[in-house]
């Protein structure tokens, strides 16, 4: 793995409007305390989301986006980038993999944080359509789009993008993490990203000690101590 000295610019790629929040909203925080640079790309607006469909698409677009804004802020991110892919309708296409590859050569992170790409079978939760598509995309564009500088010419030829390796990748959601991250101190922050979305927790009864509950759960199956919160990550070393 990465030392916490070899990261100093992280790009998370995630499907939805909070994905990022339920998966890694605590480590991003640790990140940002740290002084690391992190950027949020998320593929659609969420606009097939929420209980509220007095909106119609493009007002609950509008809506998650500015939700999530509040929840990256929460957690000290300003650096977020939309590509307005329909909600519930991504693949893993070429044209994906392509928006994906572009920004990583713009930002040039030293990390990806995106989605496992396969199917949960112990919680279906993480394994949306989406979700899949989006990480297995993140990971096409991880390698080899990105680092290829024959792949996509436009990106270098039209618009000056020079090839860039990403060293490591964390996937959120999967069934078998093999590295956890004591996010115990900024659980408060984390929550406060969640509760940021309103039109997607708000109608949950007890969503405070559902989330608190989850994630207590997960730093007990890393072996921490009592009292502590986690998130857990499948780490794919890539360069």
């Amino acid at each position: 793995m990465l030392a916490d000295n070899e990261i100093n610019r992280v790009l998370a790629v995630t499907a939805h409007p909070d994905d990022v929040d339920f998966g890694a909203a605590g480590s991003v925080a640790l990140f940002v305390d740290r002084g690391v640079e992190v950027t949020y790309l998320v593929v659609t607006d969420g606009d097939a989301g929420g209980n509220d469909r007095a909106l119609d698409n493009t007002g609950m677009a509008e809506l998650r986006r500015v939700e999530q804004t509040a929840a990256a802020k929460a957690v000290g991110v300003t650096d977020l980038r939309f590509l307005g892919y329909p909600d519930g309708r991504v693949e893993t296409t070429l044209d994906l993999r392509r928006d994906i590859a572009r920004v990583i050569r713009q930002v040039r992170p030293d990390l990806v944080i995106t989605h496992h790409p396969d199917r949960n079978y112990q919680f279906v939760a993480p394994s949306h359509p989406d979700h899949r598509a989006v990480g297995g995309a993140a990971l096409d564009a991880v390698y080899p789009d990105a680092r290829n500088p024959y792949a996509f010419p436009e990106l270098l030829k039209d618009e000056g993008l020079e090839a860039w390796t990403v060293r490591e990748v964390w996937l959120t959601g999967g069934m078998s993490p093999n590295h956890w991250v004591d996010v115990t101190d900024v659980i408060e922050r984390k929550l406060a990203a969640l509760q940021s979305h309103v039109s997607q927790v708000a109608h949950v009864e007890g969503f405070t000690e559902f989330v608190k509950s989850r994630f207590a759960s997960w730093a007990e199956r890393a072996g921490f101590p009592e009292g502590h919160y986690a998130e857990g990550f499948q780490v794919v070393p890539t360069a």
